[in-house]
């Protein structure tokens, strides 16, 4: 070969082993960069679903927080509606539901002198009324009571216990009645509109009905512990229950001012409980009303 040749042949030799250093060159920094880009493609991916699982996280308490919110406001709204039933019957005239309720709960109260009212203090035949309503004319319990229901059954009664003082007496039946419930007597207001359930004058489970005129007034015995009440009582109230509006006891119907009209007293629902109990645990050893 020609030595021009050779020189031609090194020539191009050496622009082929430049292009493939500069090729692997480029090739390497392609590879490189693209290596690059991936692992800041890997970082932001990672970065998003970081970010993405903070996002639930929150989105998931917060709905947690709205249920709370709503289960709460669900009761509230349960309260309201309560408390507006009731102011809607504390504003009604019509005391129909609470009679149809309580006056299965009362009773007439015989002896073979005198008439008048009971009502049951406890489900298990107990009933409580004035001890001036069994007391005969020796000024003893009566040794004949009988309690007559308002489905016109009659019962033989046993007179449990007294104190003279309250005017209070607990009786006994063998059957089972519902009872009333006695209110907290601390809690009772002027101006409560209340029905007084008795027989004045032989008439059987008549109803009048009236507001709470004044609380703690006196008897004869200085006890300050009777309600007033503008509810009629006449001869036969006596024993009988003064309910409220939420088909509550808040006193035992006791005695009305002679010539006077409007003018009724009622013992505070909180002296029945204690006397009753005061009998109960004297003479049975137990407490009847919690």
């Amino acid at each position: 070969m020609k030595k021009h040749h050779k020189v031609i042949l090194g020539g191009f030799g050496t622009i082929i082993l430049v292009f493939m250093i500069v090729t692997a060159i480029l090739l390497n920094g392609l590879i490189a960069k693209q290596q690059v880009n991936h692992n800041q493609v890997l970082e932001r991916i990672n970065q998003v679903d970081n970010e993405t699982n903070e996002k639930i996280n929150e989105l998931a308490n917060s709905i947690i927080k709205t249920n709370q919110n709503i289960e709460n406001l669900q009761i509230e709204f349960s309260s309201v509606n309560d408390e507006i039933s009731y102011l809607k019957a504390e504003t009604k005239n019509d005391f129909s539901s609470i009679i149809e309720t309580t006056i299965k709960s009362v009773v007439t109260i015989r002896t073979l002198s005198s008439q008048g009212t009971g009502f049951f203090i406890s489900d298990n035949g107990y009933i409580v009324t004035n001890y001036h309503v069994i007391q005969n004319e020796q000024e003893q319990p009566s040794k004949v009571i009988q309690a007559i229901t308002e489905d016109n059954q009659i019962l033989s009664v046993e007179h449990i216990g007294s104190i003279v003082d309250l005017d209070l007496a607990l009786l006994k039946v063998q059957e089972n009645y519902p009872s009333l419930k006695l209110t907290n007597s601390e809690d009772i207001s002027i101006g409560e509109r209340v029905i007084a359930i008795g027989n004045p004058q032989g008439f059987q489970f008549s109803v009048t009905d009236g507001i709470i005129s004044a609380l703690n007034r006196p008897n004869a015995n200085g006890l300050e512990a009777y309600i007033q009440t503008n509810a009629e009582l006449n001869p036969g109230n006596s024993g009988g229950p003064l309910i409220n509006q939420k088909g509550e006891v808040v006193g035992m119907n006791n005695f009305k001012l002679i010539d006077t009209e409007g003018m009724g007293f009622a013992l505070e629902s909180n002296y029945i409980k204690e006397g009753v109990n005061l009998i109960s645990e004297k003479i049975l050893n137990q407490t009847i009303i919690e």
